[in-house]
């Protein structure tokens, strides 16, 4: 995907994505798409972070309990639909793209949310570490 401009000559962010900073997995999936984000075509924001000023429509305790997400057009993308247009941005749109397939869909958004109420837990689980200060 090549870069985007606006009408100002500014390069577009296609996506805004907010994210639980202080959640180990959440920061490291965070880190991975930044990375892999050469045009940087996605912003991350942490829910937790002085940036969320300049995002009135988000609410943090909403955003808290489900990853939330702002396309071009600033329409509200929530938990896997974010996850999906990030990484298809990127390019890796497929990895998640099965978890949008229709008969899918459904119970992939009830895991989602399973995760998403526990992920210190998983964090835990898998790093060793339920909570972070993982600025980067």
């Amino acid at each position: 995907m090549g870069i985007k401009w606006n009408i100002q000559g500014n390069k577009m962010v296609l996506l805004t994505i907010f994210y639980d900073g202080t959640c180990p997995l959440c920061a490291k999936e965070m880190a991975a798409l930044r990375k892999k984000d050469s045009n940087k075509n996605i912003k991350t924001v942490d829910i937790f972070s002085d940036d969320m000023v300049g995002y009135p429509e988000i609410d943090i305790t909403e955003a808290n309990t489900i990853l939330h997400a702002l396309d071009q057009d600033r329409k509200l993308l929530l938990g896997l639909d974010g996850v999906h247009r990030a990484w298809q941005i990127v390019g890796k749109g497929w990895l998640y793209a099965p978890l949008r397939w229709p008969l899918i869909k459904p119970i992939a958004d009830k895991l989602y949310r399973v995760f998403a109420t526990h992920r210190y837990r998983f964090s835990l689980l898998l790093t060793g570490r339920s909570r972070c200060n993982c600025k980067e």
